[in-house]
């Protein structure tokens, strides 16, 4: 278990229990124990089971958590992602911080999934951007990679990505190049943003130098036509340059895009428009007691 997940859990119940849960407290009776499942109320990709399962022993160390499918798993309505037993009233504190966890992350796999079977029978994969929750990305990126999907930097530290700011900061493209050229020395992957096929001939150079300054081009914000023409050109260079498309690329205009012959296409909806994924906590009270649904 990472040192970060066990801080984020941590916190996520800081701000939802606080000083005690007074609902269960109060309400639930010394010595109930209980039985509850996590089950799926619409199909879903699961992924969120490790911080999930993490919030149940830190509320209580007493609670027994097992898993019934694994991070990647398709669910169907009804299917249980979870079961969990021990102190009822500590099972229904630890309850909403587990599902919001689930919910979000299996949102994020479920939405990857359904770009990835958008693009089956081309040879483009999709990717994730840095538009993630604070402090979650390396959970929301996890679940891409969960649903199918590929994860593009984690951070702006370990590749560089030269940007219409960045460039026009320098500039221009090629006094941006020279700089990064300089001071990066190979160690990085490089990736430059073009919003024309007009700025292609100035990067050319630096994707067929030995050894390459650029290893992949973003095509940002073109239309299908223009992006055909683009990679078209970009293909009859020497170099074996990677293209990514980005720019509003919505279910509908997955595949027209794929079609142009690029090698990947970053879609932030993946993880900042995610719906998210609908679970419910259905408990079963042992030693006589009714069951039922619970929906704090």
């Amino acid at each position: 278990m990472k040192a970060g997940l066990v801080d984020l859990v941590a916190h996520a119940l800081e701000e939802d229990v606080g000083s005690g849960d007074v609902t269960s407290l109060w309400a639930v009776p010394d010595g109930v124990e209980g039985r509850a499942r996590v089950v799926a109320r619409a199909p879903l990709v699961t992924s969120g089971l490790e911080p999930a399962m993490e919030t149940f022993r830190q509320v209580d160390p007493a609670l027994r958590v097992r898993a019934r499918v694994r991070d990647g798993d398709p669910v169907e309505e009804g299917g249980i992602v979870l079961e969990v037993e021990g102190p009822l009233g500590s099972l229904l504190t630890a309850e909403r911080t587990a599902l919001n966890f689930l919910g979000r992350l299996s949102g994020v796999a479920t939405q990857t999934r359904r770009y990835v079977e958008a693009l089956r029978g081309t040879s483009t994969r999709v990717l994730d951007t840095r538009k993630t929750t604070p402090g979650m990305r390396e959970l929301e990126k996890a679940a891409v990679r969960h649903g199918g999907g590929t994860n593009h930097r984690v951070g702006l530290h370990d590749m560089v990505l030269l940007k219409e700011n960045h460039i026009a900061a320098a500039g221009g493209i090629t006094p941006a190049l020279q700089a990064v050229a300089h001071r990066n020395g190979g160690r990085l992957p490089v990736e430059i943003e073009l919003r024309s096929p007009l700025e292609l001939a100035l990067v050319r150079p630096w994707v067929e130098q030995t050894p390459p300054v650029v290893q992949r081009i973003l095509l940002d914000n073109m239309d299908v036509d223009t992006l055909r023409t683009a990679v078209a050109q970009i293909r009859q260079w020497d170099g074996g340059v990677e293209v990514e498309a980005s720019g509003n690329l919505d279910l509908d205009r997955l595949e027209p895009v794929a079609r142009t012959g690029v090698d990947f296409v970053s879609v932030g909806a993946l993880t900042h428009s995610a719906p998210v994924a609908d679970l419910s906590l259905l408990v079963e009270q042992v030693e006589g007691r009714a069951g039922g649904a619970v929906s704090p």
